[in-house]
C-alpha cells in the first residue's frame, strides 16, 4: 500500500481525535482532580467506551491474534479469565470509588500511601509501576510500527511508525488530561470495534464462513482446537498467562484509577455492564481473525506478524486493510496515552509531592505533562529494541504489577495489614518478578507471575503479622467501606 495513503489515513484520524480531544477541554481546569480524573465526573457510556479503549490494546488483534495462531483454542480460555476476573471489581470498585471522594484519592498508589499512612509506600508503588508500564506501553507502539512497516512493504520503517505513534499518544493525553483521553477514547472504542468486526467478517466470509473455517480448522490444524493441543498451552504456560490477567483490572493502575471517575455508582455499573458486552465480542472477532491467519498464512515464523502479514496480502481489500490499520492503530494508542496519564499523576502526587508538600495544583500539573514527555521517551526507546513477543511481554508487564494486588485486597478488607507488610510485599514480589523474568526462570516450571503472587502474598501477611499497624487509620479506612454508598 502506498505510504503517502497510510500517511493520509493517519493524518485523518490524527485530525479527528484531536477535535475530539479540543473539544473535551471545555470546562479543565487547572486542578489536579480535573486533569487526571476529568472532575470525577465521567458518565456510564463515555466511562464503558474509554474503559474497553483502555484495556483492549494491540495485545487484541495483534498480540491475542498472534497467541491464537501460535497455541490455538487455549488463547480464548486465557482471554476469558480476564473477563472473569472483573468479578473483583464488582466488590472493589465501590470502595475504590468512595475512597477516592473521601480522601481526595488521584492515583491507585495514592490510595494504598493513604490506607496505610506511609508516603514511602505509594512512593515504591508509583515507581514500580512506571518500571512495570513501560515494556507495556512499548508494545502498543511497537505494534502500530509493525503494521505500518509491513503494510507498506517497508516504506514506512519501523522506527517512523514509533514516532509517529508516540507523538500522537503524547499530544492526546497533554491537551486535556482524562477528559480528553476519555473522549478519544470513546471514539477510538468504536472505531477498534467496527473495523474489527468488518475485517474479520470478510477474512471469514472467504473461508467458508464460520462453518467452512472451522472445517477446515478440523482437518488442516486439528490440534489448533484442543487444548494443549500443539504442545503449547501447558498447565504452566496456561497458568502463567492467566494469571496476571485475572488480576488485570486492579493490578494494572492504568485501569484501576478509571474506578475515580465516574460520577456516580450507577453510572459504574453501566460502565461494567457496557465493557463486558464489548470486551467479549472483541475477544471473539480477536480469536477468529487468529485462526483466519493460520489457514490463510501458515509457517510465519513470528506469530506477531500475522496481522500485519494478512493486512497486506489479497486477502484484505485495501480499502479495509486501511480501517483495520486506524482500528489497531486506536486501540494502541488509547492505552498508551492512559498509561502515560495514569503514570504522570502517580510522578505528580506520589513521587513529587512527598518532596515538595506545600506545592499546589499547578505545580503538581507541571511536573506531571513533564513526567508525560520523559515516561513517553523511555517507552519509544524501549519499543525500538522491539523484545519479544507482544503477548508476552504484555503480560510479562502485568505479571510485575501483581504484586500489589495483596496489599491493595488488605487495605479493604483485613485492618490487620500494616504499611512494613505492604512495602515488603511489593519490593519483595517485584524483586522475585524481576529476576526470574529477565533471568528467563521457571522454578517448578511454574512463571515469574505465579512466584511474584506467592512471595508477595507471603511477605504481606508474615510482615503484617510481625509488625504494629496504624489502627485508627486502617479500620477506619476498612469499616468506612463496608456499605459502598
Amino acid at each position: 500500500m502506498s505510504p503517502a495513503v497510510l500517511y493520509g489515513a493517519f493524518a485523518a484520524y490524527l485530525l479527528l481525535g484531536t477535535l475530539v480531544a479540543a473539544l473535551a477541554r471545555r470546562g479543565l481546569t487547572r486542578e489536579v482532580e480535573s486533569y487526571f480524573l476529568a472532575n470525577r465526573r465521567l458518565g456510564g457510556l463515555v466511562s464503558a467506551l474509554s474503559y474497553a479503549a483502555t484495556t483492549y490494546s494491540a495485545f487484541m488483534m495483534v498480540g491475542l491474534a498472534g497467541l491464537t495462531y501460535r497455541g490455538g483454542v487455549g488463547a480464548l480460555g486465557f482471554e476469558l479469565v480476564y473477563l472473569s476476573g472483573l468479578s473483583l471489581v464488582a466488590f472493589l470498585g465501590p470502595r475504590f470509588w468512595e475512597a477516592g471522594r473521601r480522601w481526595g484519592l488521584v492515583s491507585p498508589a495514592e490510595l494504598l500511601a493513604v490506607r496505610y499512612d506511609s508516603r514511602l509506600l505509594g512512593a515504591v508503588v508509583a515507581a514500580a509501576s512506571v518500571i512495570f508500564l513501560i515494556p507495556y506501553s512499548s508494545v502498543q507502539l511497537t505494534g502500530i510500527a509493525l503494521l505500518l512497516d509491513r503494510m507498506s512493504a517497508g516504506a514506512i520503517p519501523f522506527g517512523a511508525g514509533l514516532v509517529l505513534a508516540t507523538a500522537v499518544a503524547v499530544v492526546w493525553a497533554w491537551m486535556g488530561g482524562l477528559r480528553s483521553v476519555a473522549w478519544t477514547d470513546a471514539l477510538q472504542a468504536l472505531i477498534m470495534m467496527a473495523t474489527a468486526l468488518a475485517i474479520t467478517a470478510g477474512v471469514v466470509g472467504q473461508l467458508g464462513g464460520l462453518g467452512g473455517m472451522f472445517a477446515r480448522l478440523q482437518l488442516e490444524a486439528p490440534e489448533w482446537l484442543a487444548v494443549p493441543g500443539n504442545g503449547y498451552f501447558t498447565w504452566q504456560t496456561f497458568v502463567g498467562l492467566s494469571l496476571p490477567w485475572f488480576f488485570f483490572a486492579i493490578s494494572n493502575p492504568q485501569v484501576s484509577q478509571r474506578l475515580f471517575a465516574p460520577r456516580d455508582l450507577a453510572a459504574m455499573r453501566r460502565m461494567l455492564m457496557g465493557f463486558l458486552i464489548f470486551g467479549l465480542a472483541y475477544t471473539l472477532i480477536s480469536i477468529l481473525w487468529g485462526f483466519a491467519g493460520r489457514l490463510l498464512l501458515p509457517g510465519l515464523p513470528n506469530p506477531d506478524l500475522v496481522t500485519p502479514t494478512l493486512l497486506a496480502s489479497p486477502h484484505v481489500p485495501p480499502a479495509l486493510a486501511l480501517l483495520a490499520l486506524v482500528g489497531i492503530s486506536a486501540a494502541a494508542i488509547s492505552t498508551t496515552n492512559s498509561i502515560l496519564l495514569t503514570l504522570s499523576s502517580m510522578v505528580a502526587r506520589d513521587l513529587f509531592r512527598p518532596l515538595r508538600p506545600e506545592a499546589g495544583d499547578r505545580l503538581q500539573l507541571a511536573v506531571g505533562k513533564g513526567a508525560i514527555l520523559v515516561i513517553a521517551s523511555l517507552a519509544l526507546a524501549f519499543a525500538w529494541a522491539q523484545g519479544g513477543l507482544i503477548a508476552l511481554l504484555s503480560v510479562a508487564s502485568s505479571a510485575g504489577l501483581l504484586v500489589t494486588v495483596p496489599a491493595l485486597i488488605g487495605a479493604f478488607y483485613w485492618p490487620r495489614g500494616t504499611a512494613a507488610g505492604a512495602l515488603a510485599s511489593v519490593v519483595m514480589g517485584g524483586a522475585v518478578v524481576l529476576v526470574t523474568q529477565w533471568g528467563n526462570l521457571r522454578p517448578l516450571g511454574l512463571w515469574p507471575g505465579v512466584w511474584g503472587l506467592a512471595v508477595s502474598s507471603l511477605a504481606y501477611v508474615g510482615v503484617s503479622l510481625l509488625t504494629r499497624p496504624a489502627t485508627a487509620r486502617a479500620r477506619d479506612f476498612v469499616a468506612g467501606l463496608r456499605q459502598p454508598a
